[in-house]
């Protein structure tokens, strides 16, 4: 049984139709990779799956139950975001509070641990990500790299089942892209379930046990990396990868 499957999910934005009858399936420890030209529908997929956007139609099929998800209620979109954490593309940290306060709050407030312990849990993760020496400091004090790293760590401090990421390098310098990307690689190893919108090529043919290739709001391709980079059968997808590896 899948860990999570979203069916024929349906979104647009004033009459223009962003995705149009996606299918996607992850398995537990599954690294799925989905890839794309701009404006192909690959964040908005991810949005609407994390219910950030409103599908405006498609089914989707989580830990073995299906919701609606044109009709999905408040409260089993709160019990799903429980069990899942996002990435973002601007890592979203909150500027006034240090890298410890970060990623404890989410901890503390949403789901009401006491503090030590949410503050053991995030020294935890801040350890896994090479952050736990900068506990103290403020998103202002860091690069780029790093603050993506708190927020990797934020996200994994909730015991996820499921982690989004979307383009979470897009905005670093190439250095600063290979940290964040070794604390993904390494996340793969330990069996972390991953969603992960991505442009990085390398990234994706490495790590990824599947690869998405949506364009114009849908699927064209999809097949284990090593297929869908050694053997891709649409033309589409070929033009696709000589213009990325170029």
């Amino acid at each position: 049984m899948a860990l999570l499957e979203v069916k024929n999910i349906h979104k647009a934005f004033d009459g223009n139709q962003v995705l149009s009858g996606v299918d996607i399936k992850v398995n537990k420890g599954d690294v799925v990779s989905i890839l794309g030209p701009s404006g192909s529908g690959k964040t908005t997929l991810l949005r609407c799956i994390n219910f950030l956007e409103k599908a405006d139609d498609g089914q989707f099929i989580f830990e073995g139950k299906e919701y609606d998800l044109s009709r999905i209620k408040k409260a089993d979109i709160a019990d799903i975001r429980m069990k899942t954490g996002f990435v973002f593309q601007s890592y979203n940290l909150f500027a006034n509070k240090t890298v410890l306060q970060n990623v404890t709050l989410g901890l503390t407030s949403a789901r009401k641990m006491p503090k030590k312990e949410a503050e053991t849990k995030a020294l935890e993760v801040l350890l896994k990500v090479g952050m736990d020496s900068f506990r103290d400091y403020y998103p202002s004090q860091l690069s780029g790299g790093q603050q993506q790293r708190v927020a990797i760590a934020r996200a994994l401090a909730t015991d996820p089942s499921i982690l989004y990421f979307d383009e979470p390098t897009s905005a670093l310098d190439p250095q600063l892209t290979a940290e964040v990307l070794g604390v993904m690689r390494e996340l793969a190893k330990e069996g972390m379930t991953m969603i992960v919108v991505t442009h990085e090529m390398g990234f994706a043919k490495e790590v990824s046990s599947h690869v998405v290739f949506m364009a114009d709001g849908n699927v064209v391709e999809e097949g284990s990396a090593k297929e869908f980079f050694e053997n891709p059968k649409q033309l589409r997808t070929r033009e696709f990868l000589r213009i990325s590896q170029s």
